[in-house]
């Protein structure tokens, strides 16, 4: 895992896992978190890592083990302390960082390894999306031992589940059926199917500038740039990676820049508005780079991990 901060790069190894997400913590500038597989997720357990950043590089703060492989992680919106992850047993856990030992909840109705979980950024709810494997996407209170309901319509494994910054009860999720589709939980149905790509898409991200906007990021090597208001056909294709399209991120200081990460060891940072995009390619990896997060605190800080 690296973090860089103001140019320089902080690097933790921890022997035997492959980082699969990175988050930064909306409340302690410094905090981060990982979730990470043994075996590249294939096969063994998997582990939370709580980390810590400061001028000396990145300490580890915590640590907690699942009995399989941790595939993506998400902060609390109203507790700093709280994180839910995912792992390849089709189960979501629920941490509480001020606790030596966990979890404190497990929540088990996904029939395939669980991808993508997302807590939602919008006042006045606290909800968590999961997209998984078996081609649903299930809505959950953390407070509520079950989900409150489940979204079909995806005929492929989901990849990518992700809230609105913007719309209450508004969700995308991205899927190796090469969609791009946006829901409301209000309704339980799709509201928007967006033929995004013709390969697999692993990731999406909302614009924090414009509700309309979305990014995907594909097998096909491609990120394109999506206004829900017309998808006929994408308003930016951002090209240059030579292999699949981990993660994407938008920006949380700049409306066009968002950072990429893929299988071809590097990580990238675009502005979709200038005519050259390419801002900087780093490519500090000998392994694929799974993780990607850009600091809320600091527009210098980023995450990444191996």
């Amino acid at each position: 895992m690296s973090g860089a901060r103001g140019g320089a790069v902080r690097t933790l190894r921890v022997p035997g896992r492959h980082g699969y997400a990175a988050e930064f913590s909306p409340y302690l500038p410094g905090r981060l978190a990982c979730a990470a597989a043994q075996h590249y997720g294939i096969a063994g357990c998997g582990t939370l890592l709580i980390l810590d950043q400061n001028e000396s590089g990145l300490r580890l703060f915590r640590s907690f083990d699942w009995n399989d492989g941790l595939f993506d992680v998400t902060w609390s919106e109203n507790n700093e302390h709280v994180l839910v992850t995912c792992s390849g047993d089709g189960s979501l856990q629920l941490w509480d960082t001020a606790k030596a030992a966990g979890p404190l909840q497990v929540y088990k109705e996904h029939a395939q390894e669980v991808y993508s979980v997302d807590w939602s950024q919008t006042r006045g709810e606290q909800l968590v999306v999961s997209g998984s494997w078996d081609q649903t996407v299930k809505l959950w209170d953390p407070t509520v031992g079950k989900s409150l309901c489940t979204f079909r319509g995806h005929e492929n494994v989901i990849y990518s589940t992700i809230w609105s910054p913007h719309i209450p009860g508004c969700f995308a999720s991205a899927s190796g059926d090469q969609t791009l589709r946006i829901w409301d939980v209000k309704s339980t149905g799709v509201r928007i199917v967006v033929p995004a790509h013709q390969a697999e898409i692993l990731s999406c991200d909302w614009c924090k500038y414009n509700e309309n906007l979305l990014v995907t990021g594909a097998v096909d090597c491609s990120l394109r740039g999506w206004d829900l208001r017309n998808v006929r056909q994408p308003v930016f294709e951002l090209l240059g990676h030579t292999y699949a399209v981990r993660r994407v991120k938008f920006s949380p200081f700049h409306a066009s820049v968002l950072a990429s990460c893929s299988y071809d060891f590097t990580v990238r940072f675009w502005n979709f508005s200038k005519p050259d995009p390419l801002l900087e390619t780093v490519e500090h990896h000998t392994e694929f780079t799974c993780g990607l997060d850009l600091s809320l605190q600091s527009p210098t800080q980023l995450l990444f991990t191996t």
